[in-house]
């Protein structure tokens, strides 16, 4: 087996993106930070990590990471490729890693052999594809896009988001308002969108990075004083509709697997489970 790093997104989907977007559900997050990569490189402060495991010339595995960010593992056709990737990263460790739950518990386990350091799992994870909207049952209300007068209130919204969800401390999320605030205005191909009920700002959803053929959604959020009369199911309904009607094929999105409320929601509009995903930290 040979490991290739490369010093573009360009050079690097010129050989992987066949094998990525063969499995593109499986494989939105890594898509999507390429397409970010390729359309938003200010996003990410420090060059990032690209590279396949190719076995006589054919792509069997796929990472990438970009700092300070967990690494990210593809699916695998053989997953003996973990360890020419463990070995590539020892002399500049990744706080952790992402990817499927047998390969990253996998990597884990040789990483923690290699090096020493602990490794623990931190997340447990489900990746859903969507291709047709199942409506949820209305609610008042309607969604718009959020702008530039919104930016406090989605900092305020990010930083709750990130507590609740992550189960982190948030650190500064001001450049993630700035990006989310502002995206409908400088034409990306991302949108924040609310939901407003008598004039007041109730849930969040965001449209973000995009695959050849899908988009991610995410952050979704509702404040705990607006649950339960369906706003985030209406907003990610009509959001999901609006990206397929504008071409996407797909819509992707991740849950926490300790909410079973959210699963269920998600499920209730359309969304169909695809894999599950595993997060460790290291150290």
């Amino acid at each position: 087996m040979e490991l290739r790093r490369f010093g573009s997104v360009e050079a690097f989907l010129a050989v992987t993106e066949e094998f990525l977007v063969a499995r593109e559900a499986e494989h939105n997050l890594i898509l999507g930070v390429c397409n970010t990569l390729q359309t938003q490189p200010e996003v990410y402060k420090l060059p990032p990590y690209l590279a396949a495991v190719l076995d006589r010339g054919r792509v069997v595995a796929v990472s990438t990471q970009t700092p300070p960010w967990d690494i990210a593992l593809s699916e695998m056709d053989d997953s003996s490729a973990i360890d020419p990737i463990v070995g590539d990263r020892i002399d500049d460790p990744p706080p952790g890693v992402v990817g499927p739950s047998a390969l990253s518990a996998q990597f884990a386990e040789t990483w923690s052999r290699r090096t020493g350091a602990p490794a623990r799992r931190v997340m447990r994870e489900r990746a859903f594809r969507l291709s047709t909207v199942i409506p949820p049952r209305p609610t008042t209300g309607e969604m718009r896009v959020a702008g530039p007068s919104d930016r406090d209130l989605l900092e305020r919204w990010l930083r709750e988001f990130i507590a609740e969800a992550l189960g982190e401390t948030p650190g500064d999320v001001s450049e993630m308002a700035d990006r989310w605030a502002t995206a409908a205005t400088r034409g990306t191909n991302r949108l924040m969108q609310l939901w407003i009920d008598d004039g007041i700002p109730v849930a969040m959803s965001g449209f973000g990075a995009r695959t050849p053929n899908g988009q991610r959604v995410g952050p979704v959020y509702t404040p705990l004083e607006h649950r339960g009369r369906g706003y985030a199911s209406n907003l990610v309904a009509q959001g999901s509709q609006a990206a397929l009607d504008g071409g996407r094929r797909f819509l992707f999105l991740f849950t926490d697997l300790a909410n079973p409320t959210s699963n269920k929601i998600y499920q209730d509009i359309g969304f169909e489970p695809v894999t599950d995903i595993d997060r460790y930290s290291f150290g």
